[in-house]
């Protein structure tokens, strides 16, 4: 016996539809005491959006809503699961939800829904966890990379680890069970070979900073001496007047943020104050938060205004060594040229040079199409949570400590115990080897009604 959940689906606030979701055994015998169809009678056919009311205890009508009975194991949750689509907003989903805990359902946790689906069956750990993932994404391309984990695709990829593991530790321990029988040469044949392609495999998954950027974001900072044009920079690039214009040095003090879509992925933009010696105390606390924008970014922007001499704080600017990759843009061309790329590209022949400008917008698409090399796309990474990276990377650490052992001649016990140890490591991403704490842990940051 399962107790009966009950959560508000959807988010907070106003809007046209509210859904109040219930899951367990006792879901469809609530469900039928508070819900009265126009047209149909209980038992109510699965699967069947029907017209009707939800009445409270004296036979009054709460709200017209729509109600859908779907019966185990077809259901999210593989569960008895009955939603209640009522009108958007505070009241009526909460009135609908009271209804059903006085019938006997009890409030979900934050999750809840979805670890039944995973305890059931319905879906893997990873799986689960998109879930999230698809609901938090904040572009595009974010999404298409949860979709793909929903669908189970970095699982197969896991699941394939986990048969060769299996694989290569049945051949090593029949050997230790059964040494009269299986001689070490033929227990060794190929595992040193096959621990070398999955750790190979394993370690070109993981790639921490293209999945951060599939899943949050490109972060750009735009740096450079005051006036250089970052301000009209930024604002070209967002399509929208965020930051203010004007030809008085120094006016940006802060370092601004805003975000755009670069083909389905999400570009951050951090337009900062111009860097330069200042006495000012204000301009000199923009100056230094420009520098910490410069440490946490992916790639920096330099602007260099092509309309005047080349002046040393730019020649230092464009030697300065940056923990990012960085273009130099020489930026006002339609103002008259008298800065040449050559000049430029000899000064800093590790960065590429383009010129634009951000008045007009003549050039921009090769600022673009800089950007665009630095995207990757969601099919071309495998591991995209952080988690599972980490994870992954303890796997690795196993396996090259079975490899090494190997190579050492060390008793082929203790090379098991290593494989052993991260066959259980692939089973904390996939679910196959999990406790309480770890499902508590990752649940909790769902919403309630998910």
């Amino acid at each position: 016996m399962t107790d009966t959940i009950v959560g508000i689906a959807t988010a907070a606030g106003e809007g046209g539809v509210a859904i109040v979701r219930m899951s367990g055994d006792g879901a469809i015998a609530i469900f039928e005491n508070a819900f009265r169809a126009r047209k149909r009678h209980p038992p109510y056919e699965s699967h069947r959006l029907m017209l009707g009311d939800v009445l409270d205890a004296g036979c009054e009508v709460i709200d017209e809503v729509m109600g859908v009975v779907m019966c185990a194991p077809h259901s999210y949750t593989r569960e008895d699961v009955c939603e209640i689509h009522t009108h958007g907003g505070i009241a009526a989903a909460g009135m609908v939800m009271r209804r059903l805990i006085e019938l006997g359902a009890r409030p979900a946790e934050a999750g809840e829904f979805t670890r039944r689906a995973f305890m059931n069956g319905r879906i893997d750990l990873m799986q689960a966890e998109a879930v999230m993932g698809v609901i938090s994404a904040q572009s595009a391309s974010a999404l298409r990379s949860e979709q793909r984990m929903l669908q189970g695709g970095q699982s197969r990829f896991l699941r394939q680890a986990q048969d060769e593991l299996t694989a290569l530790l049945a051949g090593l321990e029949a050997h230790i069970d059964y040494p009269d029988e299986i001689d070490e040469e033929e227990a060794l044949a190929g595992l040193r070979e096959g621990l070398d392609k999955l750790m190979d495999r394993l370690d070109r998954a993981i790639d921490e900073r293209g999945a951060r950027i599939v899943r949050e974001g490109l972060h750009v900072a735009l740096c450079g001496r005051p006036n250089a044009g970052k301000s009209t920079l930024f604002n070209a690039l967002l399509g929208e007047e965020r930051a203010i214009v004007t030809d008085i040095p120094g006016t940006t003090r802060d370092v601004l943020e805003g975000s755009f879509q670069l083909d389905g992925a999400r570009v951050i933009l951090l337009d900062t104050a111009g860097l330069r010696h200042t006495g000012d105390a204000v301009e000199q606390i923009g100056v230094e938060r420009a520098r910490a924008a410069l440490d946490r970014a992916d790639v920096a922007l330099l602007l260099i205004d092509a309309s005047t001499g080349l002046m040393e704080e730019e020649r230092e600017l464009m030697q300065m060594n940056l923990p990012c990759p960085c273009a130099v843009l020489l930026n006002k061309e339609d103002a008259g040229e008298s800065i040449s790329v050559e000049t430029v590209q000899a000064l800093c022949p590790d960065r590429p040079v383009f010129r634009l400008s951000a008045q007009t917008g003549e050039g921009m698409d090769r600022v673009h199409a800089y950007l665009r090399g630095f995207v990757r796309k969601p099919q071309e990474l495998t591991l995209t949570h952080e988690r599972h990276m980490a994870v992954a990377r303890q796997v690795l650490e196993r396996l090259k400590q079975a490899r090494e052992g190997l190579s050492q001649d060390q008793p082929l016990d203790l090379t098991a115990v290593d494989m052993h140890e991260a066959l259980y490591l692939l089973g904390r991403i996939t679910g196959d080897s999990v406790d309480e704490q770890l499902l508590d842990d990752i649940f909790s940051r769902f919403c309630v009604g998910k």
